[in-house]
């Protein structure tokens, strides 16, 4: 005999009927017919503010990186498990690979002179690097160079595989939107060759050569659209630069920060103006020595890493002292402060560079975003 998977209890409450048998032989019928009375769940289906199952936690670079080495002298890399990356599995959901519900993040690592065959998946897919060179990811056959502080993307089912052409092995922070493809049961994927295609290595790949150029559009290509950005990588002096300048201009006395200390840029796709692919936006924040932002909550999840500098994460009623490589999570609608280290005597020494992950452009079309700001920065 198959046990009904639904279960319905009677409570107490404002709200809800009177106990009794005859309840009770109701709520039985509801069971057997796999139905859900709406007044016994509403608490939980439509609670006042988002109540995410997914907690706020942070991973620590400085055990990540060990462990992630230890995998590469014990785990190869070759068709079936396709690639050594490691997901960060937050608390609250249960022991998935999933850092959020709708957001994978893993370090991926690759030893020196291998390879990660080719294939191609409908998930999005970006890499970003916070220490190392030497490889190169060859999407579409176009071998992009990966560098320290380059955002490079990988749009769904494109394929691509990567090889390292050093002698020395290299690590990276992968993001991807797994966790909304598996829920939402639209995930397609396919072998490609066992080798990549062009084993070139040069400074920039091909996509940059047409569509890296600020401002500047190929009439090739204008008037195209697309739903990801055809910019395979972003490299770190634009962003620096960018990040640079406008906090220059806030000693200066103009507009163009976030908030007092707090430059940010976001990596966007330039046919459309809009984020890099449908379901992830990426970002880069600078604060300056001892800024403190103001206490944020949105609608949706994000993935932050420490590129630089070091500093203090409030997130929820949770706290800790962040710096280079670390990774923390901020779950919907929790909140969140960040407070720049002074590097110690106050100087240029101090201040904290974050990259930022979130799947705000979910939300956006599907017109659910919000944002509170809490309190304002002194």
């Amino acid at each position: 005999m198959t046990t009904a998977p639904v279960r319905i209890t009677a409570t107490e409450g404002p709200g809800q009927p009177e106990r009794t048998p005859e309840l009770e032989e109701l709520y039985s019928g509801f069971e057997s017919e796999l139905l859900v009375p709406l007044w016994t769940e509403i608490g939980d289906l439509m609670p006042k503010e988002p109540n995410p199952r997914a907690l706020p936690h942070t991973w620590r670079w400085q055990k990540l990186l060990p462990l992630a080495e230890r995998a590469g002298r014990l785990v190869p890399v070759g068709r079936g498990g396709e690639r050594r990356a490691i997901a960060l599995a937050n608390p609250g959901l249960g022991g998935s690979p999933f850092v959020t519900p709708t957001l994978w993040a893993a370090i991926q690592y690759l030893g020196p002179r291998e390879d990660a065959p080719v294939h191609r998946h409908t998930q999005h897919a970006f890499r970003f690097v916070v220490e190392g060179e030497g490889v190169w990811t060859v999407v579409d056959g176009d071998p992009v160079a990966m560098r320290r502080g380059d955002f490079l993307l990988t749009p769904g089912w494109h394929f691509h595989g990567h090889h390292n052409q050093s002698d020395a092995p290299m690590a990276w922070l992968d993001g991807l939107d797994i966790p909304l493809s598996h829920y939402t049961g639209s995930t397609f994927f396919e072998f490609g060759p066992d080798e990549v295609g062009d084993r070139g290595t040069p400074e920039r790949s091909r996509s940059e050569h047409l569509w890296a150029h600020p401002g500047l559009t190929p009439v090739s290509a204008a008037g195209s659209p697309q739903p990801s950005s055809p910019i395979a990588a972003y490299r770190w002096e634009h962003t620096d630069r960018a990040l640079n300048d406008q906090l220059a201009l806030e000693k200066e006395g103009f507009a163009g920060v976030v908030e007092p200390g707090h430059a940010a840029v976001r990596f966007t796709n330039p046919t459309t103006g809009g984020d890099v692919m449908p379901t992830i936006r990426a970002e880069f924040h600078r604060l300056r020595p001892g800024t403190v932002t103001a206490t944020r909550r949105e609608v949706g999840s994000s993935v932050y890493q420490v590129f630089d500098g070091g500093g203090t994460v409030r997130v929820g009623e949770r706290e800790w002292d962040v710096a280079h490589g670390d990774l923390f999570v901020v779950p919907s609608w929790q909140p969140l402060t960040v407070a720049a280290g002074t590097g110690g005597d106050g100087s240029d020494g101090g201040g904290l560079d974050l990259f930022r992950f979130s799947d705000t452009p979910v939300f956006d079309r599907l017109h659910q975003s919000r944002t509170r700001i809490e309190d304002a920065p002194a």
